[in-house]
C-alpha cells in the first residue's frame, strides 16, 4: 500500500475565471520543480484515483511537486463557480459540455498559480486525454515557459468513435452533430440512441471531428488509411519542441490491440525530432493500474535529468 504524503487543497481560477480545485503535494526537499496533472476525460476526477497519492509519493520524494486538479472536464457534467462581471455565478461544464480548446484557460491558470506559490520550473503531464490537451495548448501557446511535457497514453477519440460507429454510423452522426451546432443546440444532450455517453452535441462534434483540435493522435487513420482527415495530420503533436516523454502501457485497451503499432505510428509523425523520449510499460493497461510507483519513478527520473 502506498503510503500518502502531505498535501493541500488547493483551488485556483482558470484565465476565463472558473474556480478549479486540486491537492498541492510538496516535497520535504523542494528543488523548486513542480509538475500539473491534466487527468483524462470520462467521468474523470483526480479525488477518486489511486494513482493521484501514488504518483505524488514517487514525485516528492525525489524533490518535485505535484499538483494534479479538477479540470472543467471532470465528472460527465459538474456545477462550476464563475465570476463574470465582478460578480460569482454558476455554470454547469464537465465532459458533457467542454471543448478541449478552453484546455488552454484551465493550464494557464494552474501554472500561474504555481508561479505565485514560487516553483522556477514547471513541467506539464497529461494522461489519456490530458496528453492531447498538452498538445492542443502547445499549439495555441507556442511560447509557453514549461520545462517539458510527459503524454501518458495519448489516446485517439475520433478512431475510437469511428472504430465503434463504422463508417456509416461515423458519418451520419458527426452530420447530425454538426447539424445540430450549426442550428445554436450545441448544449443539447445527444440522445442514448446515438452514444451512451452523457454529453452535448457541441462537446460530440468536437470529440468526432477529424478536423478538430481534438484528433491530436490519429492512430486509426493511419493503420486502416481512412483518409478522414483534410487537414494535415499529427498538426498539433508537431509543434512540440520542448523535451517530451511519452509512456504507453502495453496493454493499453484503447488502442485498438494494437499498442506497437499505435506508437510506431507516433514515432514516425515524429521522426525527424529528437525532444521525444519514448518508453513503454509491460503488462499494464490504459491505466497504469498497479504500476504507478513504477510510472512515478520513471516520470521523476526523467524530470531530474532535464537539469
Amino acid at each position: 500500500m502506498v503510503s500518502s504524503p502531505p498535501c493541500e487543497l488547493v483551488s485556483f481560477r482558470s484565465t476565463d475565471k472558473l474556480r478549479l480545485p486540486g491537492l498541492l503535494y510538496e516535497a520535504r526537499r523542494p528543488s523548486g520543480d513542480a509538475a500539473i496533472y491534466l487527468h483524462g476525460n470520462g467521468d474523470a476526477s483526480v479525488f477518486y484515483s489511486e494513482r493521484t497519492n501514488a504518483v505524488a509519493a514517487g514525485l516528492t520524494r525525489r524533490g518535485i511537486a505535484w499538483l494534479p486538479f479538477n479540470n472543467r472536464g471532470a465528472h460527465m457534467l459538474k456545477r462550476f463557480s464563475r465570476v463574470r462581471d465582478g460578480e460569482e455565478e454558476s455554470v454547469t461544464i464537465g465532459m458533457a459540455h467542454e471543448l478541449i480548446a478552453e484546455c488552454v484557460n484551465d493550464i494557464d491558470g494552474a501554472a500561474a498559480f504555481l508561479r505565485r506559490r514560487g516553483f522556477r520550473r514547471i513541467f506539464l503531464v497529461g494522461h489519456s486525454t490530458g496528453a492531447n490537451k498538452i498538445c492542443v495548448y502547445n499549439a495555441a501557446r507556442p511560447r509557453n515557459r514549461f520545462a517539458g511535457f510527459i503524454l501518458l497514453a495519448g489516446g485517439d477519440d475520433t478512431g475510437l468513435y469511428y472504430d465503434s460507429l463504422g463508417s456509416r454510423g461515423f458519418e451520419r452522426v458527426l452530420t447530425r452533430a454538426r447539424l445540430a451546432v450549426e442550428a445554436g443546440r450545441g448544449r443539447e444532450l445527444v440522445p442514448p440512441s446515438v452514444t451512451p455517453f452523457v454529453i452535448s452535441w457541441a462537446s460530440l462534434f468536437d470529440t468526432m471531428n477529424p478536423d478538430g483540435d481534438y484528433n491530436v493522435f490519429p492512430f486509426l487513420e493511419v493503420l486502416r488509411g481512412l483518409n478522414l482527415s483534410t487537414l494535415p495530420l499529427f498538426r498539433h503533436l508537431r509543434t512540440v519542441k520542448k523535451p517530451t516523454l511519452v509512456v504507453y502501457g502495453s496493454e493499453d485497451e484503447f488502442c485498438f490491440d494494437d499498442v506497437a503499432g499505435c506508437v510506431a505510428v507516433f514515432k514516425d509523425a515524429v521522426r525527424d525530432r529528437d525532444n521525444f523520449d519514448f518508453r513503454m510499460i509491460e503488462g499494464v493497461n490504459h491505466g497504469f493500474d498497479g504500476k504507478h510507483a513504477e510510472l512515478a519513478a520513471m516520470m521523476a527520473d526523467w524530470i531530474r535529468k532535464q537539469d
